[in-house]
């Protein structure tokens, strides 16, 4: 499928190396068969199905006839408990334990080595979660799969990947099944995971984006999974 998509592009005349939401996932479909879309989101009508830790520091934004979710500042009212990200937006009344979530993003201010997204899941409260920070720069506190465990954040990896941030979207995906511990996360490449552990401390939850404390925009979200008890 992905192959007659390309050809298509060419016989279109449109380009290949720029974001292209159908071919990702085409690309990524073959391994979410087994698991019902749970959740969609495009921001269109709205920020009624989030949780946002401060409402302050996002807004929706108008793009060219689209919509998307942003994180407007590098301040939070939001002060965690532990050391841990300070902009986060839960996705309301969804629990999952194996699931796959895909999305878009854009880093939207040029912080150099400071650049970063996050992805958070299994979240069961404000001090026990994973989260991935997708860091420009890795070192044991930037660019790892972490850990919130009833005390400040630290890394389930030890990863020396940067994440190559620029000025375009790109494309991202998580992936958590359960009973295996087994965490990957890509970025725009669907075919070799950016980072993967393995860790059986937190068994299912919520969901989320956001950032420790620098700026995106997120589109066209998506959940499969498997849902699971609070």
């Amino acid at each position: 499928m992905l192959r007659i998509l390309v050809v298509c592009c060419i016989a279109a005349g449109l380009p290949l190396f720029s974001w292209d939401p159908i071919i990702v996932v085409e690309a990524a479909a073959a391994d979410v068969n087994s698991l019902p879309l749970l959740f969609s989101e495009d921001f269109e009508n709205g920020v009624d199905r989030w949780e946002i830790f401060d409402s302050k520091s996002w807004r929706l934004a108008e793009r060219k006839d689209n919509t998307t979710f942003e994180i407007t500042t590098t301040e939070s009212e939001y002060a965690p408990q532990v050391r841990s990200p300070k902009h986060i937006a839960l996705i309301k009344d969804l629990y999952v334990d194996d699931f796959v979530l895909e999305f878009k993003v854009r880093s939207t201010r040029d912080t150099g080595n400071h650049r970063d997204c996050c992805v958070f899941f299994s979240f069961g409260d404000r001090t026990h979660f994973y989260y991935v920070h997708l860091g420009a720069q890795p070192d044991p506190a930037s660019g790892q799969i972490m850990i919130v465990d009833n005390g400040p954040r630290r890394p389930l990896t030890k990863n020396e990947r940067r994440t190559p941030w620029d000025d375009s979207w790109h494309a991202v995906r998580l992936t958590h099944e359960v009973k295996s511990g087994r965490i990957k996360i890509y970025f725009d490449d669907m075919t070799k995971p950016h980072m993967e552990t393995q860790d059986a401390t937190f068994r299912g939850g919520r969901l989320g984006i956001g950032s420790f404390d620098d700026l995106n925009e997120f589109d066209d979200l998506r959940v499969y999974g498997n849902r699971s008890a609070k």
